[in-house]
């Protein structure tokens, strides 16, 4: 597992705990790993409920959390993934596709960081081009033509910003998506499960219903630019995070997001499979709750809930 600074007590408690299982079974050594494992239980929650805007940065980026690709292999049964804008080319930093949810055939898509060197740098960090967000904006009017919700998953740094994705029209292909969102006439599910980047975030986060993990981020820049903007040093990024509101829970207070969706304690990365679990079961009752609405009304009640958070009180 990755290692984290803040969390390092805890890692020092488990490794003992680890050295002591080796030596054996004896009464006397399990009642002491009891007490320790009860001990580390009692940290990890501790430092988790105090977290800082800048470590909560830390943790949505965790190499170990539960990917795109993650959420598809357990959420999403027959999942047939499909390709390509029709345009320019296939991008992999936003794969996308058809499955079942829970019995429900719906459109699944979401940026996929990777989870090693190799699927990292395939995926291109999750930093998708703007055939991305045209195909992006192909599935979501597939899923429109036929009547099926649309699920994204949204874990980015921001979309791209090379040259080549600038010349193709990345501005305009960000835009085409909100705007997409915002027509589709089918229920939208979004949720932020790692890190939510500026437009790249947002061109496929204009749902009717947007989650996000406890500990995820959502901002219209990365601390570290905004730092380097403001102070002239990425120095600063601890600051920057505090000024922004980029937490979940500041953006619940704000009134951005619907939801807080609960990770295990320790983190997402901790237990992929209860996070994921927790995630499936948020985008469900959601479903539920939006499947019994016609198109009509959720486009009026989509465009209300972001106009309003536009509106001084």
């Amino acid at each position: 597992m990755n290692k984290l600074d803040f969390e390092k007590p805890v890692l020092e408690l488990e490794a003992k705990i680890a050295e002591l299982r080796k030596i054996g079974n004896g009464v006397d050594i399990a009642g002491e790993i009891t007490r320790m494992e009860s001990k580390a239980d009692r940290l990890r929650k501790q430092i988790y409920s105090r977290l800082t805007p800048q470590q909560k940065v830390l943790v949505a980026r965790h190499a170990d959390r539960p990917r795109f690709c993650d959420y598809v292999q357990h959420m999403i049964e027959d999942f047939t993934p499909l390709a390509g804008d029709r345009n320019f080319a296939e991008d992999h930093a936003l794969p996308g596709g058809l499955g079942r949810f829970r019995g429900r055939s719906c459109v699944i898509l979401g940026q996929e960081k990777g989870s090693d060197t190799a699927s990292r740098v395939k995926h291109n960090f999750g930093m998708a081009r703007p055939e991305g967000y045209r195909k992006a904006q192909r599935l979501m009017r597939m899923a429109e033509h036929f009547s099926l919700p649309v699920v994204t998953l949204v874990d980015t740094a921001g979309a791209y910003p090379g040259v080549g994705a600038e010349e193709r029209g990345q501005a305009e292909a960000i835009a085409k998506s909100i705007e997409t969102c915002l027509q589709i006439k089918t229920p939208l599910v979004s949720v932020v499960i790692g890190e939510g980047g500026s437009g790249g975030a947002i061109a496929i986060a204009a749902a009717d219903r947007v989650f996000m993990l406890e500990h995820a981020i959502y901002s219209v820049i990365s601390p570290e630019g905004c730092a380097s903007i403001l102070w002239r040093s990425g120095a600063h990024a601890e600051e920057a995070a505090a000024a922004q509101k980029l937490t979940a829970q500041d953006l619940y207070a704000l009134g951005i997001i619907d939801r807080i969706i609960a990770e295990p304690s320790g983190g997402a990365h901790r237990d992929k499979k209860a996070t994921i679990k927790n995630v499936a079961t948020q985008i469900e009752r959601a479903l539920d709750e939006l499947s019994r609405q016609d198109g009509g009304a959720l486009l009026q009640k989509r465009h209300q809930k972001f106009l309003n958070m536009g509106r001084a009180a």
